[in-house]
Parts: C-alpha cells; structure tokens; sequence
C-alpha cells in the first residue's frame, strides 16, 4: 500500500519555488520551521523576491502537504515594508529576511539580508518623553478597571488589555522590538528571560485563581522608572 509521504520544508520550499516562481529572482524560505520551533500546525514562510511583479503581495495555499505562505516582492516593495515593520516595532519581513534559509540565490540577496540584519539589531525608535506619559496614562486608565471590577467575565479581556500594554511599554522603552500572539513571550524573552518568567507567572497565577496581586506587583515594577501610574495633571494638546 503506498502511502504519501510528506516532503521535508526545505524541500518543498525547493519545489514550490522551482514549479510555481520560475522566473523569480531570489527565493528564502523563513518562520519557525527555520528556528526549529515548528509545531503539527506550522506553515512554511516563503519569501519571493521578483523584479518585474508591478507590487506587493501575500497568498496563503496548501501545497505537497504543506500549508504555505507566500510574501512576494519586487526589489521596491520590500523597503516599505521595511519601513513599515521599524515604525510598528514589529518587524515580521526583516525578520524574515534575515533568518531565512536561501531557497535561490541571486547578486542582490546578500546585501538586502545584511540590510535586514542590520535593523534587527538596531530596533526601533525610543519613544519620546510625550508618548511615554501617553502610555502610562492608558495603563493607569487600564490597571484601575482592573483593580476596581468585580465582574469575572470583564476582568479576564480587561487583564487581556493590560498584558499587551505592559509588554509593549517594558521593551519599547528598552528600545526592544514588540510582539503580537505568540512573539509576545519570545521577545520579553529575547529583552531578559527572568523577567520574562515573572511577567508571565503574574497573568498566569490570575488566570487560576483570580488574584490580583502579582499583576498589579508587575504593572508598578514597570512604571515605577518613568515616574509610575499617571492621572493627575495628564493632558493631550
């Protein structure tokens, strides 16, 4: 009984490239599959590089057993989306870029890969003065309907709410990238991993028995620097 048997990613990463992105001029293959964190439900990240598509586009299909995701460039496109990715302090396509493995090798990819490593390592902007007081305020605003409800069903989106805006406000002001889902935990991880373990325990330990306190311990700890919560005297001109 012959039974299909799924090709490795990398090789149907090959494939894929070599069958439907002919022409294209580079080819990488990026996402968890190269860091060796893929899970059952992993897609493969491939990123096309061709000069002569007229724009940008993304494509999700599933093909030789695989669901794929296809970023498609031209050697234009990939620089607003470079741009893009600095101003969000989330950098998905660098990112990207800079830990893929080369599927198809061209005279460009090497520098554009350099460029991308480059901004990894650089990350994004410090926040000024302004928009760190506009984020202590929405925390404050934020950890006092925590602190203050006693509706079980508000306070878990509430702590939700609360868990981004912390996470966002710790490695922006460290000039740290941000997360999103699951990227939330690899960067505190990547900013410091002890602290990283307490974050965590602190939503985890509310999550199972409904105390507050190491959330709200975890909230102060990460203002206290920037002068704590902030209501009193807050303006926006």
């Amino acid at each position: 009984m012959n039974m299909y048997v799924r090709l490795s990613a990398f090789e149907t990463a090959q494939k894929f490239v070599k069958e439907r992105f002919t022409d294209c001029d580079a080819a990488l293959l990026a996402g968890s599959v190269t860091r060796g964190e893929a899970t059952v439900t992993s897609d493969l990240d491939i990123v096309i590089f061709d000069k002569d598509i007229p724009s940008a586009y993304r494509e999700s299909l599933i093909a030789y057993g695989w669901p794929i995701e296809i970023f498609v460039h031209n050697l234009q496109s990939y620089k607003l989306f470079f741009e893009s990715d600095v101003k969000r302090a989330r950098p998905s396509l660098p990112r990207m870029v800079a830990e893929g493995m080369v599927i198809r090798k061209s005279d460009f990819l090497p520098e554009l890969i350099g460029e991308a490593k480059r901004i990894i390592e650089l990350g994004p902007e410090l926040w000024t003065k302004k928009e760190i007081e506009f984020k202590r305020y929405f925390i404050t605003d934020t950890l006092d309907d925590f602190i203050g409800s006693n509706n079980e069903a508000e306070e878990i989106f509430i702590a939700g709410t609360l868990a981004e805006q912390l996470q966002e406000f710790v490695l922006r002001t460290n000039k740290r990238w941000v997360g999103k889902s699951k990227w939330i935990v690899r960067e505190l991880n990547h900013y410091d991993p002890v602290f990283s373990g307490k974050f965590v325990e602190a939503f985890s330990q509310y999550y199972r028995t409904g105390n507050k306190k190491m959330v709200v311990e975890i909230a102060d700890l990460i203002l206290k620097p920037y002068g704590g919560r902030l209501f009193d005297g807050f303006s926006v001109k």
